[in-house]
């Protein structure tokens, strides 16, 4: 069952997004207020594929339902709400664990793109990825295909699915300048709506579990006017 939890206080774009994800198949729980998604997460053993949380809620906002959830569930798939105007939350948002963000207004396709894309990946992080071989080991770090983990010097590092898919193309292609373009061709899709600014916040949360130091990044390292190099 392909179950979605929307958080939204405004009525006519909870309604709005919760018909268009039915149409397409997916069971719903709505929320009103942060507050109530944390109890209904609660509530359902956090049995849910994918989460929409509007970042401007009464009670407990989005960025913290996002915070909250991420901290008990790697897997899970989280798009955030925004209006044009909430910028520094878009990346707040991502550097707290979400996956992707919609601006406000959107069109019931572009939102459908973003949750089928996100689904996708989730189920493909419980079921495991059946690989040629099971891992890649890179200097201290060691990608675990199968188990979908990654370790430095033996130490688990927790990653969303995002992170993870990211790695993996890094570690396809050593040493190479990888254009935030490709990047987002290869993780989100090349029907994906979104702007390139979503892989510089996915590498700046990349860098705060991976590095020594994330502000002289080692491994993780930007190629200026192309995108980033992986060094093991």
């Amino acid at each position: 069952m392909r179950k979605v939890l929307v958080a939204e206080d405004e009525v006519s774009i909870r309604e709005f997004i919760v018909i268009n994800l039915e149409r397409a198949g997916y069971t719903v729980q709505q929320a009103d207020d942060g507050a109530q998604a944390l109890r209904l997460f609660e509530a359902q053993g956090g049995d849910f594929d994918v989460v929409i949380l509007d970042i401007m809620m009464p009670h407990v906002n989005g960025l913290e339902v996002c915070k909250a959830l991420r901290a008990q569930n790697s897997n899970i798939g989280i798009i955030m709400l925004t209006a044009k105007t909430q910028e520094m939350d878009k990346v707040t948002g991502l550097l707290m664990g979400a996956d992707d963000y919609v601006t406000k207004p959107f069109s019931p396709s572009e939102l459908m793109a973003r949750v089928d894309v996100l689904y996708r990946r989730v189920e493909m992080g419980k079921a495991g990825v059946q690989q040629t071989a099971d891992e890649r080991v890179c200097g201290e770090f060691t990608l675990d295909l199968r188990g979908r983990t990654l370790k430095k010097n033996g130490t688990p590092i927790e990653l969303t699915q995002v992170e993870f898919q990211m790695m993996e193309y890094f570690f396809d292609n050593p040493g190479a300048a990888l254009s935030r373009a490709d990047i987002l061709r290869c993780v989100w899709g090349a029907d994906y709506y979104g702007e390139e600014k979503i892989v510089d916040v996915n590498v700046r949360r990349l860098r705060m579990k991976l590095e020594d130091d994330a502000s002289a990044p080692r491994h993780l390292q930007t190629v200026w006017g192309v995108g980033y190099r992986w060094q093991g």
